[in-house]
């Protein structure tokens, strides 16, 4: 059987009124785009948003990083971008960092998740797209999907699982080429833990099952800042995860956002605020935030889609967004001091830095007296 891909790219080109939403028209000329020029090259496709970004997903047999896969995205969202520059929207082609396309997005601004698979009889995977938020973010519920059996009772229900998995997690801070490691559960967890506490800087790329050597998670790398010298906008990342049978069902991947944890985002991207699941197509409002992750379930026979089924539009989550949204005011109440905001370290491409050199050369140093000292 033929090995099926599935890629997902997207970027924010264009949004109404700010950084709320893409308009109607962006996502019909992505839609029509793709659907036309992906004729013989692509097997299924969806285009969606979240909050501000557009986000294509493709099935295809081209295997990762395929240049002619690359360029139809690429193509088709600076199409949106012609279309939000004759709207005069905000941000219009803001993550399309390169203008010269040089056979694969990465490196050029748009968040990348691909992995090539051998389609399972019933192949199941969770699409996720995150807005105002840094890759960072996945770290969390990774981690508790996959190595805590306090969120995957599968851990200690199934032998499969039981085995374990391969972590491959990326220092984003390392600009000259990609730098990675490999750890594993259940033996290295607490190195994996060491390492993914700071999501800022270490991100898991990808997950792997020990038993069966498949990869079950890909997730997106791309730190904007890293390509731009300075603070262009947030991230906004977007990963793929394979669920059911030998790896963890749908409901124990889901199961962590329910917490409505901390990461990095919110206004300009420098501030710490809760992650909000919400249903498909949402927009952003408080503060540009909060930050806020959609997620969508498909079904696959020879890359053929059926869905999405929309993850978070359940009455469930409604009760999540609400407790998310209390704890988004209650950090929001303490501005810009202290934890409410991002350490200097990711603030060092914001405009703060320029202030503070200004600031520095105002700075008195003191002369001791040494009269009063003896």
């Amino acid at each position: 059987m033929a090995k099926i891909t599935i890629s997902v790219i997207k970027a924010d080109v264009g949004s109404i009124g700010g950084h709320i939403k893409p308009s109607d028209e962006m996502m019909k000329v992505v839609k029509e785009y793709v659907k036309e020029n992906g004729k013989g090259l692509i097997i299924d496709y969806y285009v969606g948003h979240t909050g501000d970004d557009i986000s294509i997903l493709t099935t295809h047999k081209k295997g990762v990083g395929n240049s002619e896969i690359h360029k139809l995205c690429y193509d088709a969202l600076l199409k949106a971008t012609k279309i939000a520059q004759s709207q005069g929207l905000y941000g219009a082609g803001q993550d399309l960092l390169v203008s010269a396309f040089s056979g694969n997005v990465k490196g050029m601004g748009p968040q990348v998740a691909e992995m090539e698979i051998e389609e399972r009889p019933a192949e199941s995977f969770l699409f996720f797209m995150a807005d105002k938020t840094e890759p960072g973010a996945f770290n969390l519920p990774l981690y508790l999907a996959f190595a805590d059996p306090m969120y995957c009772a599968g851990l200690i229900l199934s032998p499969i699982l039981k085995k374990g998995f391969k972590f491959v997690i990326m220092d984003v801070s390392y600009t000259e080429a990609d730098k990675t490691i490999e750890l594993v559960s259940p033996e290295e967890i607490y190195d994996i833990a060491i390492l993914l506490r700071e999501p800022g800087r270490f991100v898991i790329e990808s997950i792997f099952s020990r038993d069966s050597g498949e990869q079950i998670v890909s997730a997106s790398t791309t730190r904007l800042h890293n390509i731009a010298g300075k603070y262009v906008g947030k991230d906004d990342p977007v990963m793929i995860v394979r669920t059911q049978k030998d790896f963890p069902a749908t409901g124990e991947v889901l199961t962590p956002y329910g917490l409505g944890y901390y990461v990095a985002g919110f206004m300009r991207g420098s501030h710490v605020g809760p992650l909000m699941p919400v249903k498909a197509n949402s927009t952003i409002s408080f503060f540009d935030g909060p930050p806020i992750v959609s997620c969508l379930a498909f079904s696959m026979k020879e890359g053929k889609l059926t869905g999405p089924a929309d993850c978070f539009d359940h009455p469930f989550w409604d009760y999540v967004r609400k407790e998310v949204s209390k704890k988004a005011i209650e950090i929001r109440k303490q501005g810009f001091y202290g934890a409410a905001m991002l350490p200097m370290e990711e603030l060092e491409y914001t405009g703060i830095m320029e202030s503070l050199k200004k600031l520095e050369k105002r700075f008195k140093t003191k002369t001791k007296n040494k009269k009063a000292q003896n």
